[in-house]
């Protein structure tokens, strides 16, 4: 079912609406004025939005203007004063239609069922986007969050190494993917590598390729992750699990740009983009010699550490209903309501998992409520009490 939003600072013509939307299956949330309706949109998604124009306060166009820096949803424009200057400005500033007081109930609908339609041919082309990119969105705007998005767009476009820092399940991948999105090689392969997950045996193999016959199962010549990354990203993720010795042959890839196949003697030139994450803290590991000095220097000539969700709670609403349509898509489901309350007590979680745990909270609470996300389902399935 599509949600829709109601600003209007006339109670009667808000619960006229409300009567009229919900016969219709729609869900619907309303309010008296815009900054309460710039406040749910911040922490809620709708499919559409009306809004009156004439209101105390901040009025339609000031708030039409807020939202339109906020969020995709189409948005018509209600009034009982309006004229034709008034529709123009109204359309020039990105509203989906305007409708003036009486409203024509049939106008009405079938303006909202159009707006209800666009909206969804936005999120799939959205959702199409990102499944071709392999790029999310970097859903936030808390301090934390403004912060690193800046640094991003300062650094992206060059070519300098960075090391990116920050507990499991952060979003480490994501900003990773994001440097090479907003690079100048954008357009070249992103190969990514998880030094944790690949034997130490193999990991230089891994990364440089070999020669045909250098090893009992080289039954034949292999391109490495460096050579399949030329003129585009190598990122290299928990690099603080790799060995001594491939963090040797990375050195020497990064302070000569090129490298050798295992079992081979040709120098192969490279032109890589470096970047490189851990959730371990170097300096300790190069204490206790299991890191090499000189390599972490070549890799953090830039360093990004991203925010635990401890430090980015005001960011939560806008992850939550992310996930939520995200999972009901997935799903093929409508996206579920969600209770105020029950996004307050998901503030109040303390997060060890971060991002990568909430979601999972997100997609246990999308499978197993009933219709919409209440405080009780939170308490029940948070599983927060562990």
């Amino acid at each position: 079912m599509a949600k829709i939003l109601i600003i209007d600072d006339e109670k009667s013509i808000r619960n006229t609406l409300r009567e009229i939307l919900e016969y219709e299956k729609y869900i619907v949330e309303d309010v008296a004025d815009g900054i309460n309706g710039l406040k749910l949109v911040d922490s809620n998604s709708y499919d559409v939005i009306l809004c009156d124009i004439k209101m105390p306060g901040m009025d339609g166009i000031e708030v039409l203007e807020q939202m339109m820096k906020k969020s995709e949803s189409p948005i018509i424009m209600i009034s009982g004063h309006g004229t034709i200057e008034t529709a123009v400005e109204a359309i020039k500033k990105g509203a989906y239609d305007y409708i003036s007081k009486p409203l024509d109930l049939n106008r009405l609908l079938v303006t909202l069922r159009n707006a209800v339609e666009k909206a969804s041919l936005i999120h799939e082309t959205k959702l199409l986007k990102q499944k071709i990119s392999g790029v999310h969105d970097m859903i936030g705007e808390s301090e934390a969050m403004l912060q690193l998005k800046d640094l991003l767009k300062r650094v992206a476009p060059t070519d300098a190494r960075i090391l990116i820092t920050g507990d499991n399940g952060t979003g480490k991948e994501l900003v990773a993917r994001w440097l090479h999105h907003l690079s100048n090689r954008a357009d070249a392969p992103f190969i990514e590598v998880n030094c944790a997950a690949i034997p130490s045996e193999l990991i230089e193999s891994s990364l440089f390729g070999h020669e045909k016959g250098s090893f009992t199962s080289a039954i034949k010549q292999r391109k490495g992750d460096f050579e399949l990354a030329d003129g585009g990203t190598l990122f290299l993720d928990e690099i603080g699990d790799m060995s001594l010795s491939a963090q040797a042959k990375v050195l020497r890839a990064l302070q000569e740009n090129k490298i050798t196949r295992v079992g081979g003697e040709k120098d192969i030139p490279v032109d890589v983009r470096f970047i490189a994450a851990t959730n371990k803290n170097l300096k300790e590991e190069m204490e206790k010699k299991t890191f090499r000095e000189d390599l972490f220097h070549r890799l953090s000539v830039i360093i990004i550490e991203v925010p635990p969700l401890s430090k980015r709670l005001d960011d939560i609403p806008l992850l939550v209903q992310n996930f939520i349509e995200e999972i009901c898509q997935h799903q093929g489901k409508a996206p579920i309501f969600i209770e105020e309350e029950a996004l307050s007590e998901l503030k109040t979680i303390k997060w060890t998992g971060n991002i990568r745990e909430l979601r999972n909270v997100v997609e246990r609470l999308v499978i197993l409520c009933d219709g919409k996300i209440t405080l009780e389902d939170v308490r029940r399935y948070s599983f927060s009490s562990y």
